[in-house]
Formats: structure tokens, C-alpha cells, sequence
């Protein structure tokens, strides 16, 4: 039996998700594009997914495009911004995901000014810091993640909105890590671009959206066919499509329940760490329950417990987590995110994610089998 932890890499795909996918994959074969009767039951099955997300967060259907995932929603953002609005600097910070970070060194090599928003020593945004960048007369966006995906720092996107606002700034959010887990109203968020991925939230991999305010629309970002109103040439992913739109509508009718169940877990695993595990600290605002994304605990295990074999050891015992971001694993260099943080590199730091499916049984197992690696390497 395998027990997993790194749902911040991506969560099991819901039962009921496959259940309205499957049929589709079987008997849904016509193209969207196509006029006559299988292509219009395709096409139906589409606008009524996009319907459905753009209900849940309080948008118009007409301001979801969807797309292959998180990573080419925030290119699409920041590359047609740019190109449509001409913007002069883009502002954001060290520590977001890689699909922001290099597309902004990308933006920088081609004429675009990049400002990097402070943040102190826990990683959290410095809006005292921001409001000044924008109070410069600047053509300007900003770009700024929900929730960082290593550490779990939230940041506050409705403070970050109003200042935009205030400064006709225009404002992009990241929001892979909570849509699902949080409830986001665009309507009162006032923000321009928004991107979401569906495995991220028990859904497809593969799916994902961006929202687009109908008052700042953007050029095509794929070229090559009028799909997505000519926002995403290609033909639509039609079963992710359903999944991902079933997938959110799972998470945001069980939000409630999924989130006391998975800071159960998270509280259990703090409580436990902190009480048993001797030299033991969180990384970023991952270990404050009330400040941070309950799904993401970012652990430094002290330099006794070396990282490699700690993880080779958990994978061993059925028990599978992250020693860092999963987009990045295999790399070279280290976090980028921890980097900033000016962590002790000496310190193991592993990451645990939860979702709906753990258990309070699994956290204990957990513990106890790092209890009993630390006990063994002592």
C-alpha cells in the first residue's frame, strides 16, 4: 500500500470525475469544430463545462478559454499583455511558480522592465513595497501567485487588486494552488487574467483555464484555428474539458468538508513534528494553520536526517512526497523558493501536500516511519 503526500504536484483524479469523462471518451468522439451531429454534441458538452467554471467564479462564459494547464495560461497572460497593451515593466516576485518567473526573464530579454516586489524573511510580500513601484509613472502589470506552491505563502490578491486598481496597473494572479480550495468571486476581485489547472483539484491532467476580464481582452496566443472565439487554435481537449468542469464543482460543493478534513491532517502532522521530531522547522508560512494554504506543510528536518536518503526512505516504506517543486525535480540546482529564503542549506526540507483523500491514520504512519529513520541514522 502506498501512501501519498505530494498532492501539490497534482491529486488523484476524482471517481466521479472519470465517470463523466469515460462516457465522453467512448461515444464523444465528433470534432467541436464539426457542424453536423456529433460534432454539436461535443461542442455542447464544452460550452456547458464553460458555463459551469465560469458560474463557480462568478464570470461570464465568454471569459474562460481553456487551455493545456496552468503553465500556458499565465504565458498567455503575460505574452499577450504585453504584446496587446505594451507594457513597459512587469512586477512580481522572486519566488513564483517557474510558468511566471521565466516567462518574465523572457519578457526582460525582449525590452521589458522587471521589478521584483520585497518580501521578507518568510517569504511573505511586502505591499508597502509594491504600492511604491506603482506609484511610479510606469506602464505597468503585475503578476503575483495566490499561494506559492513550495512554501504555501498566501498572498492577499484582493489588497494586490485594489492597488492595480488604484494605479491602472494591470493584474494577472496564479491561482493553480487554491483554485479548488478557495472560493474566488473575479467579480469582486476586479482582476484582469487568471490561471487554473484541473489537476490541481482531483480533476484531469492536462485541462486547465484562464479567465480573461472582458474589459482588457487579449490577441490569440495559438495560432491556427478559431477555437476558444480565436484565443487557442487547436483542437479542444473535449474530455478534460468535462473533467476539470466536474472537478470544480466537486471542490467548491465540498470545500468546506474537504478543508476540515485536510488541516486535520496538517494540524496532526505540525502537533506531532514539532513534539517528536527534535530540530524540526517550517519553511515559509507553511507552518501557521491560521496564514498559509492548509493543503501545502513545508518541513526543514535538521542536518542529521539527510534529504536524499529521507526521501529514498519514505518512498521506501509506501510513502511518497516532494523534496521540492515536481516541476523542477531532477534538476541540478536547488529551489529557487528556498533559495530566496535563505534557508540552511544543511537542513533536509521535504515538502508534504494533502487532499481530500488523506487520513489522519496516514499522517501518524508517516511520522512514525520519520521517527524511526531519524532513529536508525542517529
Amino acid at each position: 500500500m502506498r501512501f501519498y503526500f505530494d498532492n501539490a504536484a497534482t491529486t488523484p483524479i476524482d471517481e466521479r470525475v472519470l465517470e463523466v469523462m469515460i462516457p465522453l471518451m467512448r461515444d464523444g468522439y465528433g470534432n467541436p469544430s464539426s457542424t453536423h451531429a456529433h460534432g454539436r454534441a461535443v461542442r455542447s458538452e464544452i460550452e456547458s463545462a464553460r458555463k459551469k467554471v465560469a458560474q463557480l467564479i462568478n464570470a461570464t462564459p465568454s471569459e474562460i478559454f481553456f487551455t493545456s494547464g496552468g503553465t500556458e495560461a499565465d504565458n498567455m497572460a503575460l505574452r499577450c499583455a504585453v504584446e496587446t497593451f505594451g507594457y513597459q515593466r512587469l512586477i512580481t516576485s522572486r519566488i513564483e511558480h517557474h510558468a511566471v518567473l521565466h516567462t518574465s526573464q523572457y519578457l526582460g530579454e525582449h525590452g521589458v522592465e522587471l521589478s521584483f516586489v520585497e518580501l521578507d524573511s518568510d517569504g511573505v510580500v511586502n505591499y508597502e513595497h509594491l504600492e511604491s513601484l506603482l506609484k511610479e509613472e510606469k506602464s505597468t502589470m503585475v503578476s503575483l501567485m495566490h499561494a506559492n506552491n513550495e512554501i504555501g505563502n498566501l498572498t492577499d490578491i484582493q489588497k494586490v487588486s485594489d492597488l492595480c486598481k488604484e494605479y491602472d496597473a494591470f493584474f494577472h494572479t496564479d491561482t493553480v494552488q487554491t483554485m479548488g480550495h478557495f472560493e474566488h468571486d473575479v467579480k469582486k476581485l476586479d482582476l484582469n487574467t487568471l490561471a487554473a489547472s484541473a489537476h490541481k483539484f482531483h480533476g484531469p491532467k492536462g485541462a486547465g483555464f484562464i479567465y480573461v476580464n472582458k474589459n482588457k481582452r487579449i490577441p490569440a496566443f495559438i495560432h491556427g484555428g478559431a477555437q476558444e472565439r480565436g484565443l487557442r487554435g487547436g483542437t479542444e481537449n473535449v474530455y478534460g474539458i468535462v473533467g476539470l468542469a466536474k472537478a470544480l464543482e466537486l471542490s467548491y460543493n465540498e470545500m468546506n468538508e474537504d478543508r476540515a478534513k485536510i488541516e486535520r491532517v496538517k494540524s496532526r502532522l505540525i502537533k506531532r513534528l514539532k513534539e517528536e521530531v527534535e530540530g524540526v522547522t517550517f519553511n515559509g508560512m507553511s507552518g501557521d494553520l491560521n496564514n498559509s494554504l492548509y493543503t501545502v506543510l513545508s518541513v526543514n528536518f535538521p542536518e542529521r536526517m539527510d534529504k536524499d536518503m529521507l526521501l529514498f526512505n519514505l518512498d521506501l516504506k509506501g510513502i511518497s512526497c516532494s523534496g521540492g517543486s515536481a516541476c523542477s525535480s531532477g534538476a541540478a540546482t536547488g529551489s529557487h523558493v528556498l533559495a530566496e529564503l535563505d534557508r540552511d542549506e544543511n537542513q533536509a526540507a521535504v515538502r508534504f501536500s494533502f487532499g481530500r483523500f488523506n487520513t489522519i491514520e496516514e499522517a501518524d504512519y508517516l511520522i512514525d516511519t520519520i521517527k524511526e529513520f531519524d532513529r536508525v541514522n542517529a
